[in-house]
């Protein structure tokens, strides 16, 4: 399987997305620093957050195959700025979270990650306590 990294604002789902990616029972764990394993970098929201923190984002994304952008369907501002997906040189998928909340805008969402350079086939929907979708980003990761 590809090692991942994910990257997203805190409370975007990347540790329930984490643990989902796992089988595990899903529980609310903070993030508080880059918890690096043998498929998933998951990585606390407050380094994308800040400038200072990002560079460290970056150098992490060389040690992983695939980088997940992650927002929340619920968010109501995209923390990523155009073309993000630009200082990448690894495979990048986009993984939208929460798809199930009463207040999600996919539509919006979605035309941020197209904003951000992520294409559209590598665009995941997903809801990580109900187990939708993640099975698709384990396809993913598991092709050669």
């Amino acid at each position: 399987m590809k090692k991942i990294i994910l990257i997203g604002r805190s409370e975007a789902g990347k540790t329930t997305l984490t643990q989902a990616l796992r089988g595990e029972e899903i529980h609310y764990h903070k993030t508080q620093y880059v918890n690096y394993d043998d498929d998933v970098i998951d990585t606390p929201g407050e380094y994308i957050q800040s400038r200072e923190f990002a560079r460290a984002i970056g150098l992490y994304t060389y040690e992983a195959d695939v980088v997940g952008f992650l927002i929340a369907a619920n968010e109501t501002y995209c923390l990523f700025d155009p073309g993000s997906t630009a200082f990448c040189n690894r495979d990048v998928i986009g993984i939208i979270t929460k798809i199930n909340d009463p207040d999600a805008n996919l539509p919006l969402v979605l035309n941020w990650m197209d904003i951000m350079g992520v294409e559209p086939n590598k665009i995941f929907l997903v809801d990580s306590v109900a187990g939708e979708g993640v099975e698709k980003i384990r396809e993913y990761l598991e092709r050669d």
